[in-house]
């Protein structure tokens, strides 16, 4: 449990570290802008335009998130808030301290926008599959969804950056607010290749142990049906369960039953959309 709990601390710091760099190297030496609570704060860093030796993006970043992190501990629980508290702090200490280049890497803006988003994006992403998060506006819509099921993480996201990007628009040249929306594109495929939770799967379970279903109840906190079925081959009585879980949680379903059941028969299907009652998860 605490190897685990190690591991997972480990990979929100190399999450941290490759979401500063695509930042720090790709994106910043550009004058382009992050979504979020990052874009805001290096939008008000360069409208203050203090030049101290150090970005104060993070810094700025940091002091924004700490009204979501309140609302993180209050709703979602002590794992995800300390979690995410680590993840801000390392992303604050990396911003600030991880060189600028004074000189662009890449000049060309769409291939920059490309290794940026790809970089940063697959940061995040990992640091979502340890159970964490950046903190930022997920957080508040997270909040969001779990209080309207009409309303959903990436539509509010979606909004929210909206407005950033016109925001870019208005205050410094088009081509900024043009450019800064392909990086974040780019940034969102690499966080749902990278982010397993984005990805949903109906999972049918053949097994003898009836077990599994205190597994995906009280472990997983899903929903779960049985039944009872008969072998065609054998004529041995055995339990189906019928389940919807995230791919993340399809991986410690597996452990479970290595552990529980070798020998169970599973079936995972991918699917596009799921309806209903389902809890979206960080």
């Amino acid at each position: 449990m605490i190897n685990t709990r190690i591991k997972n601390y480990g990979i929100i710091l190399i999450g941290s570290f490759l979401f500063c760099a695509g930042l720090n190297w790709f994106i910043v030496p550009l004058g382009l802008y992050n979504g979020g609570t990052v874009g805001i704060s290096q939008i008000i860093r360069t409208l203050l335009d203090i030049n101290i030796g150090f970005d104060i993006a993070g810094i700025l970043n940091f002091m924004l998130n700490i009204p979501l992190l309140m609302l993180a501990f209050v709703h979602f629980g002590r794992s995800l808030f300390f979690k995410t508290f680590f993840s801000i702090i390392t992303q604050t200490i990396i911003f600030t301290y991880l060189p600028i280049p004074t000189q662009p890497i890449i000049e060309e803006y769409a291939v920059s926008c490309l290794m940026g988003g790809i970089l940063a994006g697959a940061g995040v992403g990992i640091t979502l599959r340890a159970g964490g998060s950046g903190g930022g506006l997920d957080i508040l819509g997270l909040y969001l969804t779990k209080k309207s099921k009409d309303f959903s993480v990436g539509r509010f996201a979606l909004i929210i950056n909206a407005i950033i990007y016109s925001v870019c628009a208005i205050l410094f040249e088009l081509p900024v607010a043009i450019y800064s929306i392909l990086y974040s594109m780019v940034y969102s495929m690499a966080i749902d290749k990278t982010h397993l939770q984005n990805i949903n799967t109906s999972v049918m379970i053949f097994t003898k142990n009836k077990i599994i279903c205190e597994t995906i109840l009280h472990e997983l906190n899903r929903g779960v049906t049985y039944w009872k079925g008969v072998g065609g081959y054998t004529e041995v009585d055995t339990y189906v369960f019928y389940s919807v879980l995230s791919k993340y949680e399809v991986r410690i379903l597996q452990e479970n039953l290595k552990i529980q059941d070798p020998d169970a028969f599973v079936v995972v299907t991918e699917q596009d959309q799921v309806l209903g009652n389902f809890e979206i998860r960080l």
